[in-house]
C-alpha cells in the first residue's frame, strides 16, 4: 500500500508545450505514485542557463537540421529543486513521510555502460528532470521521484536560500574536480555567475597558488572576491591575457575553467593556457564554437576536459554548505511565486544583476 500525506489530484504546473508555448497550468495532473516512488511536494526551483535556452529554442533541446529533438513534450522544466516527501510507494523502505529531499539531475538507467561501470552521470538514455515527459522537473507543486533517482537528505535547518545551492555547487565542484588542480597551479575561472561563485568558493578549499576570476559584470566581481579571488579582472576594462602573462613570466595560467557558455571565453582560454595546461568546460552554449584547433594540439599539447552535472557531489555540498566551508552570502537574489514565472525567467536572464533566481510553490 501506499503511505499519503494527503496529495490532491491536481497541481499548479509550468508545462512546456513546444518551444514557443509555456503555459502555467492551474489544474494539471498531480504524478502519481508506483511502488517505487516517491512524491514531494516542491518546496523551490531554481532557474538554469539551461532552463532559459531551451525556453529560447535552443537546438541542442529541439533539434535541427543536423540534430534530433531532446526533450520529450509536454513536459515540467526545472531540475534545482528539493521538498518533502508527502507520499511513498509500498517498496520505498529507506524514507518516511516528512524527510526533506534532493536529487541529482539524472535518473540514470541503472543498464547502461556507463551506469554499470560507476559513471551514472553520462547514463546512455539521458533522463533528466525536466525536459521529458517521463520525468517531469521542479516547476510544479509536487514531483515524482522514480526508483532509480540519486537522492540525498537535505537539513530541515538549511535555509531555503542555501538549500537553492546545492544543484547548481554540485556541478561547480565537479567541474573544479576535472581540473585537478594541484598546489603549484594558478586557476583562472571565466564568469562569475553562479556556477562561477560556487567554483571560486569550492576551489579555495583546495591549495593552490593563485584563483584568478574574470567577469564582464564588476557587481559579480566584487561577490567573487568576497567569495575568496586572489585577483578579479573585467575583460571588458582590461588585457587580461597580458595580465596573466606578467603574473606567470609568460607562460599562462595552469587551469582554465569556463563557466560562461559564451564563445570569446573559450577563444580567450586557449590562448590564456600555458603549454600543457588544462582547461574545463561547464556551460551551455546557445551558438557553436570555432577555434584554431592547432593551439590545442601542435602549440600547446593541451588537455581538454568536459564538465557534466554534478555526480556524487551533493553530500560533500550540503554539509559544507551547512557547516560555512561554502559562501552562499548573496548568491540567490530573487524568488518569485510560480505565477510569476515569466518575471522569473527574465531576471534568470542576468538583465538585472541577478545571480540566482527561483520559483517557489508556498
Amino acid at each position: 500500500m501506499k503511505i499519503n500525506g494527503g496529495v490532491p489530484k491536481t497541481m499548479k504546473a509550468l508545462v512546456a508545450y513546444d518551444k514557443d508555448r509555456y503555459v502555467l497550468e492551474q489544474e494539471y495532473p498531480t504524478p502519481e505514485c508506483g511502488p517505487d516512488d516517491i512524491i514531494i511536494k516542491t518546496e523551490a526551483c531554481g532557474i538554469c542557463a539551461g532552463d532559459l535556452k531551451c525556453r529560447h529554442g535552443a537546438a541542442m533541446f529541439w533539434g535541427d537540421e543536423t540534430q534530433p529533438s531532446w526533450v520529450k513534450p509536454p513536459f515540467i522544466p526545472g531540475h534545482e529543486f528539493f521538498g518533502h516527501i508527502v507520499e511513498l510507494g509500498e517498496n520505498v523502505k529507506d524514507f518516511t513521510l516528512g524527510d526533506r529531499i534532493i536529487a541529482d539531475q539524472i535518473v540514470p538507467c541503472g543498464e547502461c555502460r556507463f551506469c554499470k561501470d560507476g559513471h551514472y552521470w553520462m547514463c546512455q538514455p539521458h533522463n533528466i528532470f525536466g525536459f521529458q515527459n517521463t520525468n517531469n522537473g521542479g516547476m510544479a507543486e509536487y514531483v515524482r521521484f522514480p526508483k532509480n533517482a540519486v537522492i540525498s537528505r537535505v537539513p530541515d535547518n538549511l535555509s531555503l536560500e542555501k538549500a537553492l545551492l546545492i544543484e547548481p555547487y554540485g556541478c561547480s565542484k565537479h567541474a573544479v574536480d576535472r581540473g585537478s588542480i594541484s598546489p603549484e597551479d594558478i586557476v583562472v575561472i571565466s564568469g562569475a555567475g553562479t556556477l562561477g561563485l560556487g567554483m571560486v568558493t569550492y576551489a579555495k578549499t583546495k591549495t593552490l597558488k593563485k584563483l584568478i576570476v574574470l567577469d564582464m559584470i564588476d557587481a559579480r566581481l566584487e561577490k567573487a572576491k568576497e567569495f575568496g579571488a586572489d585577483y578579479v579582472w573585467n575583460p571588458g576594462k582590461m588585457d587580461v591575457l597580458k595580465a596573466v602573462n606578467e603574473l606567470t613570466d609568460g607562460y599562462g595560467c595552469d587551469v582554465y575553467i569556463e563557466a560562461t557558455g559564451h564563445p570569446s571565453s573559450v577563444i580567450q582560454g586557449l590562448s590564456m593556457l600555458r603549454k600543457l595546461g588544462r582547461m574545463v568546460e561547464f556551460s551551455v552554449f546557445g551558438a557553436p564554437t570555432t577555434v584554431d584547433w592547432s593551439i590545442i594540439g601542435d602549440r600547446k599539447e593541451l588537455d581538454i576536459l568536459g564538465a557534466h552535472l554534478s555526480p556524487y557531489a551533493y553530500p560533500y555540498v550540503i554539509e559544507n554548505i551547512a557547516n560555512g566551508v561554502l559562501a552562499t552570502k548573496g548568491v540567490v537574489s530573487s524568488i518569485f511565486p510560480i505565477e510569476e514565472w515569466e518575471k522569473g525567467f527574465e531576471y534568470a536572464s542576468g538583465k538585472y544583476g541577478d545571480f540566482k533566481v527561483a520559483l517557489t510553490f508556498e
